[in-house]
């Protein structure tokens, strides 16, 4: 996504399974390289982790 992924929008590396395509490639965008779990952004689970992170891009959009 070459110019950065909108909030809300899937990223388009992702495989079925919501693996990063690019995870151990050099392409891959420094943001995504500096993540680091968190429970505060990530929650106890994928379903937690999506209501988390899309009331944060409400709340900065």
């Amino acid at each position: 996504m070459p110019d950065g992924k909108p909030a809300g929008v899937r990223c388009v590396q992702l495989d079925d399974q919501n693996l990063c395509k690019l995870f151990n490639d050099p392409h891959r965008p420094t943001l995504c390289r500096q993540f680091d779990y968190d429970e505060a952004v990530c929650g106890e689970s994928r379903e937690e982790a999506l209501v988390i992170l899309t009331q944060w891009e409400h709340a900065t959009a």
